[in-house]
């Protein structure tokens, strides 16, 4: 049974509601001043709180998809994979293969014409080598023979650290969302690619180039435009794509955009920070490169070097959200220059985690869509 099995999380329910069950009837046996009754007592609390720990675990992290699987949990996630592209050609060796398709969670169409796509892929960068799994969702009109001939505007879409990239689809709701807010006319139909920063499980490379280690910011501005343009019609010309994401994801979005404007047109940094940080799920990430550590610091960035023609949202809370003083601080060094454009969405209350992040993805979509050509 899987780590996000309902099967799991339910079993990890009932053990530990029978052990406290059983801790209630047998304590009144176990009130003695002997060793066994003495360990009984002290092994009872420990299997019941382990239980419950376990519960709570579970079920967080089926809440906010954390970890995929037994091995993501525990660090043994480390197969890359080959891939080979089936497409309609017949070549094989590409950098993209669609794994599967399904209908969007939540949507109800008998046709991808009416409905939209959701694909599972498997990506392999070719200067990088870096394989990881993704998302894509394909809108309606992407399917429609009226449009066969038409190019989709393309938004990456980013999890946090660990993340799955499944949360994003039936957790985050991206592919739902999108196609309801391009029904109602108020985004433009875009091709979303969802997937997580972290590209060399299970270490958060924080989208860097890391020296004699994986390129992680080469594989998202060159390698994944590039494997999804050989796939899909997305657009190729400067404004087309635009990237999106939370927490880290945030920090790889606003940086990506920053550092590669002529890639990316527009970001959105959902309760995002501002520097990369270092700890044990980084290692160190610029081994003694000064250049490197203070490009990756996006205020450091913005004051030192020329200004990126990109255009910049970042998110926060008033209460709930640590980033809040970092993000106005950011907010008014980007209003600084002259060429980047910055905006934001400020809630009263919020905190780092999907139900804020919800109530922020529909107004960063139609924004990111208002500033993305579908050519």
């Amino acid at each position: 049974m899987g780590l996000t099995s309902n099967k799991v999380l339910v079993l990890a329910i009932v053990v530990a509601a029978g052990l406290f069950v059983g801790t209630v009837w047998l304590w009144p046996r176990l009130a003695r001043r002997s060793w066994r009754a003495v360990g009984g007592r002290v092994g009872l609390l420990l299997a019941t709180q382990l239980a419950l720990f376990a519960s709570v675990g579970l079920a967080t992290n089926q809440a906010f998809g954390f970890y995929a699987s037994w091995a993501d949990l525990f660090g043994k996630e480390t197969e890359q994979g080959i891939v080979i592209d089936h497409s309609a050609n017949g070549s094989t060796g590409g950098p993209l293969q669609v794994v599967s398709t399904s209908d969007v969670p939540g949507v109800r169409a008998a046709r991808p014409e009416t409905g939209g796509q959701v694909q599972k892929v498997d990506i392999i960068g070719r200067t990088t080598h870096i394989a990881t799994p993704a998302y894509v969702y394909l809108p309606p009109e992407y399917f429609q023979p009226q449009y066969r001939t038409r190019t989709f505007p393309a938004a990456v879409v980013l999890t946090g650290y660990p993340g799955t990239a499944r949360s994003l689809v039936d957790r985050l709701n991206y592919p739902r969302t999108a196609q309801q807010l391009s029904k109602d006319g108020r985004v433009q139909p875009m091709i979303l690619i969802m997937l997580r920063p972290t590209v060399a499980p299970p270490r958060d490379t924080e989208c860097v180039d890391i020296p004699g280690g994986p390129q992680a910011e080469t594989f998202f501005a060159k390698d994944l435009p590039d494997a999804v343009l050989t796939h899909y019609r997305a657009g190729r010309r400067p404004g087309s794509w635009g990237v999106i994401g939370d927490s880290t994801g945030g920090y790889c979005a606003l940086k990506l955009a920053m550092h590669h404007p002529g890639v990316y047109a527009a970001a959105v940094g959902l309760s995002p920070y501002y520097r990369a940080p270092i700890d044990p799920t980084t290692g160190d990430l610029f081994r003694g490169d000064a250049k490197l550590r203070n490009r990756a610091d996006l205020s450091w960035f913005i004051q030192h070097e020329s200004a990126p023609d990109t255009s910049l949202l970042v998110t926060s809370s008033r209460v709930g959200e640590h980033n809040y003083n970092a993000t106005m601080k950011f907010i008014a060094r980007v209003q600084a220059t002259n060429l980047t454009r910055i905006s934001s969405i400020i809630l009263d209350s919020g905190g780092h985690n999907f139900n804020t992040w919800r109530r922020e993805i529909p107004p960063s979509l139609q924004w990111l869509s208002g500033r993305l050509t579908d050519r």
